[in-house]
């Protein structure tokens, strides 16, 4: 026995060896010394074990768990020198050792395996035991104190660094237990919903925090998420409780057991002034800022989907609409006037096309309106330009509008030969004598 212990002297470390020296290298010397298969060191994390390393064939033999479980209940080593008797037909798993360790602090518990497809007499299976406690008490024990010290320490570090950024970010983290939709937030998710940190958390409540569109969304990706055992992301709308509506985008992940979720989790984050800045960006990139009339963008789209397959409403007709004599109007009053006479013309137009399914400034003072089924395209035409003809007055004075308008019935074709034919019908009003209509007949 002391031979044994002066060669696993000289081949092990001591106890001051740097952190930096990895554990499943002592866990080689220890089967190489101690003629086993393998060695590994577990933790207890709940009612689960966390392996932090190991060495050898047989350290994931699936007879270790439920003996490695028995030997942590114990609190004792749990020795085994047989556990298969010859003869078996199969790979068994045949000496099993497991020896509960707690580290320095007397806090974290650890699992020392050690496993054999070959059996052992009662006293050498005890004696392996003895050595191997010999060992680790002298070495890994307080090298392994260090090393989790060392990773909890950093643990922390990372976790305040994950506060300080994803308070930043306005990021949290969730999580919803699936067995009795229990929750858990980290202190953003509280921020973003504007509850106490730390307050008692319910689902039920949870959810009545969305819009209830939003709410819908959510719900379908989240059910569809469990079913598929898959995950989602969606941009949702809260009002918080203190009543500010936020958007927020939600990712959800699903943690399976044997093919069956038992857990999501994901992150919250507040995405209102993305949100925001999106929809501005989309209103400038769609929008006349002069008149908040859709731009020519916007018509070309609608009028190339005829049928309404994308919108959902087939377009029957086309109203073309040029102001008459606007540059006499920019040229004699100066271009802020016209501005206003272009932004009266816009609402004047718009409060007659009440029904229309789009209006447009398509130029500089010219319009466009998009009509569906139903609509008495002449009579409208003709109240249009009732409308707009009606004198404008600014600082006293009367300004004179007028507009001509073609219209177009769509009788089949491309969209180009529909605008085609209203711009026809339109040159047809100016001929005319302008301040008046034309609709186009093949």
């Amino acid at each position: 026995m002391t031979s044994l212990h002066a060669t696993i002297d000289r081949h092990l470390p001591s106890a001051d060896v740097p952190a930096s020296d990895p554990v499943p290298a002592l866990l080689a010397r220890l089967c190489a010394l101690l003629g086993v298969d393998g060695a590994s060191l577990s933790q207890r994390a709940g009612d689960r074990l966390r392996l932090l390393a190991a060495s050898g064939s047989t350290v994931h033999h699936p007879d270790l768990a439920p003996l490695q479980r028995r030997a942590l209940d114990t609190d004792a080593p749990l020795v085994i020198p047989d556990l298969a008797p010859p003869g078996t037909g199969r790979s068994a798993l045949r000496f099993f050792a497991g020896i509960p360790l707690v580290t320095g602090d007397d806090q974290v518990r650890l699992l020392l395996t050690l496993a054999d497809a070959r059996p052992r007499s009662p006293a050498m299976a005890h004696q392996l035991a003895a050595l191997a406690i010999d060992v680790t008490s002298r070495a890994t024990i307080a090298r392994l104190t260090r090393s989790l010290e060392q990773q909890r320490a950093l643990t922390a570090q990372r976790l305040a660094l994950f506060d300080r950024a994803s308070g930043t970010a306005r990021i949290g983290v969730w999580s919803c237990d699936l067995a009795d939709e229990s929750l858990e937030w980290t202190d953003g998710v509280y921020d973003l919903f504007e509850l106490p940190r730390g307050s008692a958390l319910s689902r039920a409540t949870t959810v009545d925090h969305y819009l209830p569109e939003s709410r819908r969304i959510m719900e379908a990706a989240r059910a569809k998420a469990i079913a598929e055992c898959s995950d989602f992301c969606v941009d949702v709308e809260i009002r918080t409780a203190r009543g500010a509506r936020r958007w927020m985008r939600l990712t959800g992940n699903v943690e399976t057991r044997d093919g069956v979720a038992t857990r999501i989790f994901g992150m919250k984050q507040d995405i209102t002034e993305e949100k925001l800045l999106a929809d501005r960006t989309r209103y400038l990139a769609e929008t006349d800022v002069m008149t908040g009339l859709p731009n020519r963008s916007q018509f070309q789209i609608r009028l190339a989907d005829l049928d309404g397959a994308e919108h959902g409403a087939p377009i029957a007709g086309m109203l073309l609409v040029d102001l008459d004599g606007f540059k006499d109007i920019n040229d004699s009053h100066g271009h802020a006037l016209g501005d206003e006479c272009l932004k009266e013309a816009a609402a004047r137009l718009l409060a007659c096309c009440g029904e229309a399914v789009l209006v447009a400034r398509i130029g500089g003072d010219e319009f466009a309106v998009l009509l569906g089924t139903g609509t008495d395209m002449a009579a409208l035409a003709d109240a249009i330009v009732q409308s707009v003809g009606k004198p404008y007055t600014r600082d006293g004075r009367p300004i004179a509008l007028s507009a001509s308008v073609g219209a177009a019935h769509y009788h089949g074709g491309t969209a180009d030969e529909l605008f085609t034919q209203a711009d026809m019908a339109l040159y047809a009003a100016k001929a005319a004598g302008r301040g008046t209509s034309r609709t186009y007949s093949r």
